[in-house]
């Protein structure tokens, strides 16, 4: 060794090698495990070097297992023989896993995980294997299989995740419940709240101890539902099992609340939280954003913003969300004025704008028409630093093809395309559309080649917005042609594909094929309100009464529900046939069913009522729906009503 090794070199191998005398029979790799540990803990990888072509993967192992209470040192080595191109086995990689997650260290095991799944192709289920082999030398503990499963979901492999659980059982091993949550939590990230609920079924059969991480994740799977009864049934069940709720419990109900409309519930237990949680949770920021945001949907932002007051006093800072939420609500309701006083008071808290509250000024300013106020809120935000999104983008260029500036939006895409801000048919389709809307399709057309040109493959916003601008145009022909390509390169029309499709064939007086495509519909079970209020205004068109009711029965019976459009095309209909009072009939049976009249039912029977009816039935009628809860369309209460109303007075 003396000729290959330097002095120095050789005396640091000596030492590793001498460590060896305390072995009555040292075998050769005894001796290398001693010098490597030696000169490990030391660092001397020039020294390490030399050993190289000693290791074994039992070796390897064995070193790992030696430094498990040193596991950066432990990685260090792993790396290294990586790096020396020596391969390294699945004994050796869950050797390092066992030492990673008895020193805590979840997320390197977790990452080394995932790179044995996605980058060496090794099933979950080889990895389990090797796990369990080395379990007992290493001195193991179950969350190493928690770890697993963890890795699983984050790098997407869920049914290796739900194959893990269960051999783990069989092994005689068991996941804690913690494993279960996290499997449990990216299901309905997935939204798959059916298989969510058979396999926490299938956690509780197992005899696990549900914690609060585990409830809430059955309240949020409700609350996605809008089955809010159902979510605060759960809420009172962790109470009776001795799991006090935590502040994101009441944080998923009042957005549940907020989001079914239900503000009165939201409220309550937005200001109840300490009372019903034994005094152990106070609202925090999410709590006030959730409420605040509710408030601001409906239109309530004087008292959204009493609220933001509440919270500042509360000692709750105002975050970047809280703002863009209000803005958003201001906007809405039409007050600019307030939405931009919002703006400055949030740059003057020292919050930097966001680009949702950019795109939500941008966006009703477009809306108002202030194309010049738009387009100089786009330049300070590039100018603040702030990138611009792809929403942003995508209300700029609708915002100007809408206000007829369709060369400036060109223009505007074109620089998005040149600064790689979009890299699929995103801009594309926003421009494809206007044009469809014009019925401009020769350039719809033109734009679809210049996807081409740019390697971009039309997706399926692309080719349903072409159906429908060709049914829409009355080109049966084109639009089948388009549907056939798209069935070609194997693109599965959506739900909006195929309400296009029923809703230009109804267009077209071809109600019973649309019919046929329902029944279709039904049978892959993809139909929506949409799709019956589309068929039956179709059937309504074509004079067929008797088919039009007949489909709104059905509505019941498949568990579709009706909204006002359903009711205001049947009443108009019934308008035109001369039924006025069946019309009346079937407004009384839409506020029955706590569906309130908009203007355009208010409208339609009040101008038909005063051309065909007394003007006593027609102060009754506008009476009977003001009452209950009907706000008036004011040109037709000015036209009609208001006259009537003063000859009453007169009289």
């Amino acid at each position: 060794m003396s000729f290959c090794l330097s002095r120095r070199s050789f005396h640091r191998l000596w030492r590793g090698f001498h460590v060896g005398n305390q072995f009555s029979n040292p075998s050769a790799e005894d001796i290398v495990f001693r010098a490597i540990c030696v000169n490990l803990k030391q660092q001397r990888w020039k020294a390490l070097d030399q050993i190289t072509p000693k290791l074994t993967d039992s070796l390897v192992s064995r070193v790992l297992r030696e430094f498990k209470d040193s596991p950066q040192l432990g990685l260090d080595f792993y790396s290294w023989v990586g790096e020396k191109k020596f391969s390294l086995s699945l004994e050796s990689s869950c050797t390092l896993i066992h030492v990673f997650v008895c020193s805590r260290r979840f997320e390197d095991a977790v990452n080394l995980m995932g790179s044995l799944m996605s980058s060496n192709g090794i099933s979950p289920l080889e990895i389990l294997e090797g796990l369990v082999k080395s379990y007992e030398c290493c001195g193991s503990c179950p969350a190493v299989f928690d770890a697993l499963v963890r890795a699983c979901t984050q790098f997407g492999a869920t049914e290796g995740a739900y194959e893990v659980i269960t051999k783990v059982r069989i092994e005689g091993f068991w996941v804690t419940i913690h494993a279960w949550n996290n499997f449990l939590s990216h299901l309905l990230k997935l939204n798959e709240i059916s298989r969510f609920w058979s396999m926490y079924g299938e956690m509780v059969s197992f005899g696990y101890v549900t914690n609060v991480y585990s409830f809430n994740l059955a309240v949020y799977a409700l609350c996605k539902e809008c089955k809010l009864l159902d979510a605060i049934s759960v809420f009172y069940r962790m109470l009776k099992s001795g799991v006090w709720p935590n502040v994101v419990t009441f944080n998923m109900i009042i957005d549940g609340a907020c989001k079914i409309g239900d503000l009165e519930l939201a409220l309550k237990l937005f200001k109840k939280m300490g009372v019903m949680s034994g005094e152990c949770v106070k609202p925090n920021s999410v709590s006030y954003n959730c409420i605040i945001n509710g408030f601001c949907k409906i239109g309530a932002v004087s008292f959204a913003e009493k609220l933001r007051n509440e919270m500042i006093k509360a000692g709750i800072e105002c975050n970047v969300r809280t703002y863009a939420t209000l803005v958003d609500g201001y906007a809405r309701v039409g007050s600019l004025e307030g939405a931009l006083r919002l703006s400055d008071e949030m740059t003057e808290r020292g919050l930097t704008p966001n680009a949702v509250v950019y795109n939500t000024v941008i966006h009703w300013l477009y809306a108002e028409g202030d194309v010049e106020g738009a387009s100089l809120l786009l330049s300070d935000m590039i100018e603040k630093h702030i990138r611009p999104d792809q929403f942003t983008y995508s209300i700029v260029i609708n915002g100007l093809c809408r206000k007829g500036y369709v060369n400036e939006a060109i223009k505007l895409h074109k620089q998005v395309l040149e600064k790689k801000i979009v890299e699929d048919a995103f801009s594309y389709n926003i421009l494809i559309n206007h044009m469809c809307k014009i019925k401009n399709l020769a350039v719809a057309k033109q734009l679809l080649g210049l996807m081409f040109v740019r390697g971009l493959p039309p997706d399926l916003v692309t080719y349903g917005t072409f159906i429908d601008g060709y049914f829409k145009e009355g080109n049966i022909e084109s639009a089948v042609k388009v549907y056939d390509k798209m069935i070609k390169v194997e693109k599965k029309p959506n739900l909006v594909i195929y309400n296009s499709v029923i809703n230009g064939l109804c267009k077209e007086a071809s109600a019973n094929v649309a019919e046929l495509l329902l029944d279709e519909l039904h049978r892959i079970g993809i139909f929506d309100t949409i799709t019956y209020n589309t068929l039956i205004h179709g059937y309504c068109t074509t004079g067929k009464i008797d088919a039009a009711f007949a489909l709104f029965s059905e509505m019941r019976k498949v568990g579709v529900s009706s909204n006002e459009v359903t009711y205001n095309i049947l009443v108009n209909f019934l308008c035109k046939l001369g039924c006025f009072q069946h019309a009346k009939e079937l407004l009384k049976v839409m506020i029955l069913q706590g569906i309130v009249p908009d203007f355009i039912t208010y409208t339609t029977l009040i101008t038909n009522f005063s051309k065909n009816c007394s003007p006593e039935e027609v102060i009754e009628l506008h009476d009977y729906m003001v009452i209950n809860g009907v706000i008036p369309d004011r040109q037709t209460y000015k036209a009609i009503v208001c006259p009537l109303l003063q000859e009453e007075n007169m009289e």
